[in-house]
């Protein structure tokens, strides 16, 4: 071909919004049979063509919500097993889960606000009572038993990523502030919403001495659940906006608490809950959006919530999910407006322990073997292909949508890389070609596999 046709063809590319040049893209990959465990492959840009693929058009110009992180949980159960580690094993651990270079980069992290029912030892708060006694002045307030194992583990989480966020939230109030005087179950007496605002901005204050800043709490994990043999407490839609807007909002505005409030913290399947609250003003104006976990209703309930109360964001606390068909659910909450994603548990032993409480556990993405070494199973490798691309502050962006065992979501990054997440839950491989502005591309996907590819854009 001569100088002049090559300038010609050039520049009818260029005219047709693709560039002359083979661009690198590069691509990370996951497969439940083991075969690619965070993989980096490179594949590069084509000429457009007309495709019988399935094709994916990326706009980076329709934005939607931003991105506050992704991560875990730091509860009794993942802390205590983490400690039982050497020192060394301990810290290369954290790093594969926190660190953004060396690990999957989780900077979202739960944590519990006294014990859940993932614990070795009995359920704590940090104002227990002996038997028949109350402490409205909160004098025997205290987070020393954090100190054994929590705190500690935390500690070492930041200095692996001083950039991580934590949120917190309470499975119970102090049992002698409810009906039941336990723990477990039973409703939190009106008589004690000061005592209870108060508990809570004590333990924001007592962490942030420690250096643990508290970003969000939620007022009650599950408000709907009351069980005897756990750490519950049962709320009303109505109960939980009149201590936001009368007790919890005005004390931490008194005491200058910056911290944010979301409300419920519960399943798809109830939205009265938050609607109660976002529709007084007055209770409104103190939570900054609703908190999600996924074993009940569905994920369009998300969305239903956000087309409702628009200037409230939506964020996804607790759920685990699983191999391949686990990463196309988390495609569909971030497709439906969560700014977040948070798994519940990152850590339980080979024997699914501690758990003191009546739920069946999964085994969870990294297990403490018996010879107390670390097992990193499939999830571990699925969930990085969302924590380690996706950055805070990133957009989600417009991409063709798929269904629900092929599906893809994609982020525009602070860094303007654009991230593309597809997850092949079928059981075929899946030929996939992607349009992103003057980029074009074609990858053939494996069952059971989950990609992401990473795209540099020319603006």
């Amino acid at each position: 071909m001569n100088k002049k046709l090559t300038i010609i063809v050039a520049l009818f590319i260029s005219l047709n919004g693709f560039s002359a040049e083979r661009e690198s893209i590069q691509v990370w990959v996951s497969s439940e049979d083991g075969k690619y465990a965070l993989t980096a492959q490179t594949i590069h840009t084509e000429k457009p063509k007309k495709t019988k693929d399935v094709l994916i058009e990326i706009n980076p110009e329709e934005r939607y919500q931003t991105i506050l992180g992704m991560g875990g949980s730091l509860e009794h159960a993942t802390c205590s097993n983490l400690m039982k580690l050497s020192p060394e094993d301990r810290e290369e651990v954290i790093t594969k889960l926190v660190d953004p270079e060396k690990g999957i980069g989780m900077n979202l992290m739960r944590l519990c606000i006294g014990t859940s029912d993932f614990v070795g030892e009995p359920y704590y708060s940090y104002n227990d009572c002996p038997e028949g006694e109350t402490d409205p002045e909160l004098t025997r307030f205290s987070i020393e038993k954090d100190r054994a194992y929590v705190i500690p583990i935390i500690k070492r989480v930041q200095e692996k990523n001083p950039k991580m966020i934590f949120f917190a939230s309470p499975w119970s109030p102090p049992g002698w502030m409810k009906d039941t005087k336990t723990m477990n179950g039973g409703i939190l007496l009106k008589e004690y919403y000061p005592a209870y605002a108060k508990y809570l901005k004590n333990f924001i204050e007592a962490y942030s001495a420690e250096g643990i800043p508290i970003y969000a709490i939620t007022v009650q994990n599950e408000p709907r659940m009351n069980d005897k043999d756990y750490p519950t407490c049962l709320w009303t839609a109505e109960q939980q906006r009149d201590f936001i807007r009368d007790y919890l909002g005005p004390c931490f505005e008194q005491a200058g608490i910056s911290t944010k409030v979301w409300c419920w913290d519960h399943n798809w399947n109830y939205l009265d809950f938050p609607r109660a609250i976002f529709s007084d003003a007055n209770a409104s104006k103190y939570v900054e959006g609703t908190a999600f976990h996924l074993y009940e209703g569905k994920v369009e309930a998300q969305t239903t919530l956000h087309e409702e109360f628009p200037d409230k964001h939506i964020y996804f606390t607790e759920g685990s999910t699983f191999l391949s068909r686990g990463a196309v659910k988390i495609i569909e909450i971030f497709r439906n407006w969560s700014r977040s994603y948070n798994l519940w548990v990152i850590c339980l032993d080979w024997e699914r322990k501690p758990n003191r409480g009546p739920h069946h556990a999964s085994p969870t993405m990294i297990v403490l073997k018996e010879d107390n070494t670390i097992e990193y199973r499939f999830d571990y490798y699925m969930y990085g292909q969302f924590m380690k691309f996706v950055k805070r502050g990133a957009f989600r962006i417009f991409s063709t949508p798929g269904d629900r065992y092929f599906n893809n979501v994609a982020f525009l990054n602070p860094d303007g890389t654009v991230s593309l997440i597809i997850a092949n839950a079928e059981t075929k491989e899946k030929k996939v070609s992607v349009r992103c502005e003057d980029k074009f591309f074609n990858v053939e996907i494996p069952a059971k596999t989950v990609i992401t590819c990473l795209i540099k854009r020319n603006k």
